[in-house]
């Protein structure tokens, strides 16, 4: 399966990424690696994951208080928030599908 990046879940996983190094040399790169982990956890079994709504899923990194919100479009994966846990949700509700 393909996976693709909306816009805005593109800006928030780059934002992250450079946040993390900011914080500590290399931890940027640990957090990219724990969201390669999950999108390949979603490509394997991409309806394992909890059901959010009527189309989207939401599988939790492991180490990050992030989460993918993503939805299954024919042979794609839709990838629609990169999303920090304890930050208000409604930054990403409207791209919840």
């Amino acid at each position: 399966m393909k996976v693709r990046f909306v816009f805005p879940a593109n800006i928030e996983f780059d934002e992250a990424v450079r946040y993390y190094d900011h914080q500590l040399p290399g931890l940027g790169f640990r957090f990219f690696q724990q969201v390669d982990a999950a999108i390949e956890r979603i490509r394997f079994m991409p309806e394992a994951w909890t059901k959010i709504d009527h189309r989207t899923r939401r599988c939790i990194l492991k180490g990050f208080p992030y989460a993918l919100f993503y939805a299954i479009e024919k042979d794609d994966i839709l990838i629609t928030a990169v999303a920090h846990l304890h930050r208000e949700p409604e930054y990403y509700r409207n791209r919840i599908i």
